[in-house]
């Protein structure tokens, strides 16, 4: 970033104290990221969005009272929102999906080391996906396996509807996508380079109206069932 530019101004949002205190000392701890507020809650958080105008919300799904998915759901209907960045543990798979459904760009799981904390918050920051292909593809298998809220309430039409759009290649991007692969291992499934992957995926983002790669892969899921 250059030097001259304002910092990535952040809030962070987790009911545990300890979590916030360590993740604003990683985060104040960089030139080019502030930490503008905390909250405890998804209503503390959605005020403090609103005054504080942050460019990216660190955000813990699980909380008493009201939980990270509705305040998501809640701050990405603001003019000119925040990227959101869901703060989650390996357990919550279903509201991880929620929220990135909801729009949030990214996850990133409480355990990760404080550069890939980092490099998630600048990601999401200059507007770009912050997904790990290994985790997207955990929350997918969750989403759409039997028995699951979402498998039961596709709608499979107008995922196909959706996806007529595409070019064959795009097509075959977004099912390695839904396979959860990353843009290295579709570059070898395709035999394309992974530019070009990166060119169809930001395609696939463009037309499929996609905020990351976890929306994709669902229509994808949802076309096939």
């Amino acid at each position: 970033m250059d030097s001259e530019q304002e910092p990535v101004r952040v809030v962070i949002v987790d009911d545990d104290q300890l979590v916030r205190m360590v993740l604003r000392l990683v985060i104040d701890g960089e030139p080019d990221l502030t930490v503008v507020a905390e909250a405890a809650d998804g209503d503390a958080a959605i005020t403090v969005v609103d005054e504080q105008r942050p460019d990216v919300v660190l955000m813990d799904v699980r909380m008493p009272g009201r939980d990270g998915l509705s305040a998501t759901r809640e701050i990405l209907t603001r003019s000119a929102p925040p990227r959101v960045l869901v703060l989650t543990t390996f357990d919550s798979d279903d509201l991880v999906l929620g929220a990135l459904e909801a729009g949030a760009l990214g996850f990133v799981f409480k355990d990760t080391q404080p550069s890939g904390i980092l490099d998630a918050v600048r990601t999401v920051a200059g507007g770009s996906p912050a997904l790990s292909p290994v985790a997207t593809a955990r929350v997918i298998a969750a989403a759409t396996g039997p028995g699951s809220s979402h498998a039961r309430s596709s709608s499979r039409e107008a995922a196909r509807q959706k996806l007529s759009v595409l070019t064959e290649r795009e097509r075959e991007t977004a099912r390695a996508i839904a396979d959860g692969l990353g843009n290295p291992e579709i570059a070898r499934r395709l035999r394309i380079s992974v530019a070009t992957v990166k060119a169809h995926t930001g395609n696939l983002f463009s037309k499929l109206a996609a905020e990351n790669r976890v929306q994709i892969a669902l229509l994808v899921h949802n076309a096939e069932e």
